[in-house]
Parts: C-alpha cells; sequence; structure tokens
C-alpha cells in the first residue's frame, strides 16, 4: 500500500543543524529503502528562500504498522529533526 508522508522540522534555531547532522544517515537509508522498492519518491520540502524545512516521500509498505516501524528508526526521527509528520493512504495514478 502506498502512502504520502509530509514531515516538517522543527522551528527552532538549532533545527537546521539538526537537519545537517542527521542528514547523510537519512538519505543512506532512503536510498536503501529506495533500493528494496519501498520509497517511490521522496525529497525535501524548502520555504520561499530555498532552505528545507521538512521532506516529503511517497513510500510503499505492507501495512501502516511497518511505515511506523521505519519512522521509528528514521535518523530524522532519532535525531529529532521531523516534529510534525502526517501520513495518508496514497494511490500514484501516473
Amino acid at each position: 500500500m502506498q502512502f504520502l508522508v509530509l514531515a516538517y522540522d522543527g522551528k527552532d534555531a538549532a533545527a537546521p543543524a539538526r537537519r545537517l547532522a542527521a542528514r547523510e544517515a537519512h538519505l543512506a537509508g532512503a536510498r536503501r529503502r529506495k533500493a528494496e522498492g519501498r520509497t517511490v519518491a521522496g525529497g525535501a520540502i524548502l520555504d520561499e528562500e530555498g532552505r528545507m524545512i521538512g521532506s516529503a516521500a511517497i513510500v510503499d509498505y505492507p501495512s501502516r504498522a511497518e511505515l511506523n516501524e521505519w519512522l521509528k528508526t528514521d535518523p530524522y526521527v532519532t535525531g529529532g529533526v521531523w516534529v510534525d509528520i502526517q501520513v495518508q493512504p496514497f494511490r500514484q495514478a501516473v
């Protein structure tokens, strides 16, 4: 089942530093999940000045419970980067 994940970073002054500190580990996991067929598409949400303020992803997991297991271990979650995560079932049309 596909899901749309919208995850927003904290807005405190240290949020960009937390993102940068966890970024390489997060991207390594994203590349692995892409190779496994779990990540369909993903990338950064930007503000008007082009700064990263969150992430969006379309992922494919058998269940919401399995998606939640990934989220619990993602470096952006364990590193305190994502503070508001929204998940919706999704059906890719094109």
